[in-house]
């Protein structure tokens, strides 16, 4: 049986990164969501402390990725790195989701480069920011789709090929791309390259303005013959059609229950100030009395915390299967999905309960930072698709 309660040994790390979010994060909120594109000078002595923990093995509270060991042998249920992660995005998002995505060597792209790069590359890409890039103009939620091409030349692969809505593109050291091998194999040809700033090719062409999670920088990048070596793909550069897409596809299993541990920060800072706001007007939220007995505020309030619990235990879920070595491909989906979801809900109707009071206390600025949380790393209709087919059993061919 799961216990789903957080662990006692990560309540150091919990209140660690809690007080990071509201020492650092919440007081520079605001100031970084007003000046858009503007690098937050505040997170570099942060960063600093943050590889510190991390490298002394007290980390948790980064986006970065966790490597699941084959040899080790079964002792039994365990709460470990995938967990840690889990709990401390929470809190720092609680913070600002944002300012987290702004943090260095703290990328989407090192999560990729932790769950599936060899020994070897984990040790020489050490202390790499690197972002991640998928999305093409020509199309979203669809990653087998990827038309960026890799074409093997003596010792390196030349990448052609237009990337979007890279978060941290141009501010990371380095960008983990996706892209085909050979189109005609399908999605067992489709392979990640670290490619780091300043290779010939490699241009970042702008950065967007965004509704949300502004303090992080969000680019479009073009590949234009851009030689990368060899050593820098992640992962075996064989095509196994057998195997299929699995390989890049491990990454999402790391990365959806920390974008649900996003959206879980961002509910969680609405729900408390929410509940602030209604204290202060008189509003009594009673756990004790059936809803329908209460204000409409308090019961639409309960509601919304009963949504925010159910997203926050399969999250929860999701990352203890990694750490007991369980596929949790389907967990992981579940997770993004409800927490995608509910972060939206919960933040627009936060909004709608304290009207004139969302811009002062900031309830509409994480409005506007849930949105993306439904988006990224996979679309609410996505990750429908892929519950779909994993419970009733049906390939990507076979359900669309």
């Amino acid at each position: 049986m799961i216990n789903l309660e957080a662990p006692k040994k990560a309540g150091a790390l919990i209140n660690q990164a809690y007080q990071a979010a509201a020492e650092v994060f919440r007081p520079i909120s605001r100031k970084y969501d007003r000046a858009e594109h503007t690098y937050p000078a505040e997170l570099d002595m942060f960063a600093a402390l943050l590889d510190g923990l991390n490298s002394s093995g007290e980390g948790g509270a980064g986006a970065a990725g966790v490597r699941r060991s084959k040899d080790e042998p079964e002792k039994g249920n365990r709460n470990g790195a995938n967990l840690n992660v889990v709990l401390g995005t929470i809190e720092m998002c609680w913070g600002d989701v944002g300012l987290l995505l702004s943090m260095p060597r703290q990328g989407l792209g090192n999560a990729a480069i932790g769950s599936v790069a060899t020994d070897e590359q984990l040790k020489r890409f050490s202390g790499l920011w690197a972002a991640m890039a998928i999305t093409e103009p020509g199309f979203g939620s669809d990653s087998a789709a990827v038309s960026t091409t890799a074409r093997l030349d003596g010792d390196d692969y030349i990448l052609n090929g237009e990337k979007i809505f890279v978060t941290s593109g141009e501010r990371a050291d380095a960008v983990v791309v996706w892209a085909t091998l050979d189109k005609s194999k399908g999605r067992a040809a489709i392979k990640s390259f670290v490619v780091e700033k300043g290779t010939p090719g490699f241009e970042v062409v702008r950065v967007e303005h965004k509704l949300g999670i502004r303090a992080s920088d969000t680019a479009v990048l073009r590949f234009e013959n851009c030689r990368v070596p060899a050593e820098n793909l992640l992962g075996t550069p064989e095509i196994d059609t057998a195997k299929g897409f699995a390989g890049v596809m491990q990454t999402f299993d790391n990365t959806r229950p920390l974008v649900a541990a996003m959206a879980i920060g961002v509910a969680r800072a609405a729900l408390e100030e929410t509940r602030r706001i209604l204290t202060e007007a008189g509003v009594d939220i009673d756990y004790d009395r059936p809803a329908h007995t209460q204000h409409a505020a308090a019961a639409e309030f309960l509601r919304l915390e009963a949504d925010y619990e159910s997203a926050y235990l399969l999250t929860l879920e999701s990352a203890w299967m990694a750490d007991n070595r369980k596929p949790n491909s389907l967990q992981a989906s579940m997770a993004k999905a409800k927490a995608g979801r509910s972060v939206v809900d919960i933040a627009l109707k936060c909004v709608e309960l304290t009207g004139a009071y969302g811009e002062e206390s900031l309830l509409e600025k994480w409005a506007r930072d849930a949105k993306i949380l439904d988006i990224f790393e996979g679309t609410q209709q996505i990750q429908q698709l892929i519950v779909a087919r994993r419970i009733l059993g049906k390939t990507s061919a076979q359900l669309k």
